[in-house]
């Protein structure tokens, strides 16, 4: 894996659990877009309404003194200047999980020498946490 790919992603995911909307949205291409899929219903959508929802997520997890918890499931090299990362996260409340979380696999481009966006999204969301556990990926 490309050196600075990965110091990118560990500052993406240190911004993600941080709760840094400023910090995110200069992670994030404009020309960002994503499909969620939550209960069988399909979602579409743009770099503004991402960073709508992460501020929802983000205000959730400040006003109920909240953690993510994030998990690494799969890097994928998908092209020279292309990267899949496999998440899960859910959200840890005094200590309690959430009996849910979201799957994501999230593409990111490298623009330049160092500097990487994410730029495609497909999230399942509503995963049970047992179902997440039991995913095997070598």
């Amino acid at each position: 894996m490309d050196n600075s790919f990965r110091t990118f992603l560990d500052t993406y995911l240190d911004v993600w659990r941080t709760s840094s909307l400023a910090e995110l949205k200069s992670l994030i291409s404009q020309n960002y877009e994503a499909r969620e899929i939550t209960s069988g219903d399909i979602v579409d959508f743009g770099y503004e309404e991402s960073v709508n929802g992460w501020e929802q997520g983000f205000n959730f997890v400040k006003g109920n003194n909240a953690q993510w918890n994030i998990e690494e499931i799969s890097i994928l090299p998908l092209r020279e200047d292309e990267t899949m990362v496999i998440l899960s996260a859910t959200i840890l409340i005094q200590g309690k999980s959430l009996e849910t979380a979201n799957l994501f696999f999230q593409t990111f481009k490298r623009y330049g020498t160092n500097d990487w966006k994410l730029i495609r999204s497909y999230i399942e969301a509503g995963i049970p946490n047992d179902n997440i556990k039991s995913f095997l990926f070598n």
